[in-house]
């Protein structure tokens, strides 16, 4: 059997759909963030990043980089093996409890991915807790999507952020049910926030227990940067907080937190954290030290919304329709695959503006964007060139002003 033919042909549908996806293949400037250098063909030689989910540069931060060196020069550049065979570390013991502490839980468990962390925490509560019932939000992210699949648990989606849904599809559980809410508090492609204290009200009422996935909030938001929850005053009340080191922490990793035997029994049954190489301690050592300086410095968070602010108005002055949201997300619709590729090539070769279109399977066909994400080190300078530029191809390529 010729098996590329296979793959081809899916590969041509996408295609011919305007679906298939080309990476930018840039080299990240350190100390110059947000420009990077792009090695693609047809594009200048530095481009501005205008999508990167490092939403606060602390991928650059003198702190974060120096504790990255120190210890590899203390302890190499791997872990050595599994949690379990030789590879837990001091760095990650000590990353773990700068995790715990920034969400108030009594403990932490690191792992190699945001995504990991969510597929390996939902798998393991809903194979393993008895009679488990999965009620997700239906824009929950894929890695959550993929958890609950793994765990063949039952499962019930629930409409977008509405609370009253929820309380009635748990009201028609079974009364032995182990009841499991998962959802997010930001929402990566909205940039919409959930109703958190509803939410969490509804699931205390019928004894659920709550799982939040905080990637998008973490570091961004509330006093210490421990996410909404921290900022909405509701972390003591959620089973399960999941974060990611890879976002606004700026280095690599996923994480959960939540009681001492919860963490646990995670650690004990899950696959996903059981059967991989662990984070290198210097990956480990550069993330504590980035939480450590997000909990006490506000000026890369303020610095950021002033940022948001800013394009946020420019684009409307300038008539770019965009979604309105209170987070630091701004997608830009589109509606179409191929005039949203269209459009970032041109952005990319003609202005040095690098930004991702986002098209299927990461959001519905016919909702295709550009999602900005601007950073506490975007100039005024760089908005008004990335406005401008906006400005004169909504103008050439005859976009609709409307967003439905």
């Amino acid at each position: 059997m010729d098996f590329d033919t296979l793959f081809n042909a899916q590969l041509d549908t996408l295609k011919k759909e305007g679906n298939y996806r080309i990476f930018a293949e840039l080299e990240r400037n350190c100390g110059a963030f947000p420009r990077a250098r792009c090695h693609d063909d047809d594009t200048p030689d530095e481009v501005t990043v205008w999508c990167s989910n490092d939403y606060l540069g602390m991928g650059q931060h003198p702190k974060v980089i120096a504790a990255m060196k120190a210890a590899i020069d203390s302890c190499g550049v791997g872990a050595g093996g599994t949690r379990n065979i030789s590879g837990t570390n001091h760095e990650h013991k000590l990353l773990e409890r700068e995790l715990a502490d920034l969400h108030g839980k009594d403990d932490a468990l690191l792992f190699t991915s945001g995504y990991v962390s969510n597929w390996a925490a939902l798998s393991t509560l809903g194979s393993r807790l008895p009679d488990a019932v999965i009620l997700s939000d239906e824009l929950n992210h894929a890695s959550m999507i993929e958890g609950i699949r793994h765990s063949r648990a039952d499962k019930v989606i629930w409409r977008h952020n509405d609370p009253e849904d929820l309380d009635r599809r748990l009201a028609a559980l079974p009364s032995n049910a182990t009841k499991i809410v998962a959802f997010e508090s930001v929402y990566s492609m909205d940039g919409d926030i959930c109703p958190m204290k509803e939410i969490v009200e509804v699931a205390e009422k019928h004894g659920a227990m709550t799982y939040l996935d905080e990637v998008h909030a973490v570091g961004l938001y509330g006093p210490r940067g421990g996410g909404i929850s921290e900022r909405e005053g509701l972390a003591d009340r959620i089973t399960l907080i999941e974060g990611t080191l890879g976002k606004a922490y700026g280095v690599v990793g996923g994480y959960v937190s939540g009681s001492r035997a919860m963490c646990d029994f995670i650690r004990s049954f899950a696959s996903g954290f059981i059967f991989t190489t662990a984070l290198p301690p210097a990956v480990a050592a550069a993330a504590r030290t980035s939480i450590a300086h997000l909990k006490d410095s506000q000026a890369e968070r303020l610095r950021q919304r002033d940022r948001v602010a800013t394009l946020r108005q420019r684009l409307d002055q300038l008539g770019i329709p965009h979604l309105h949201n209170d987070s630091h997300i701004i997608p830009v619709m589109i509606k179409d695959p191929v005039k949203c590729r269209q459009l970032a090539d041109i952005l990319m070769q003609d202005y040095g503006i690098y930004v991702q279109p986002i098209n299927y399977p990461t959001v519905p066909k016919g909702t295709e964007r550009l999602r900005f994400t601007p950073g506490p080190l975007h100039s005024d300078a760089d908005i008004e060139h990335l406005v401008q530029a906006l400005s004169t191809l909504w103008r050439r390529c005859a976009i609709s002003h409307a967003v439905a």
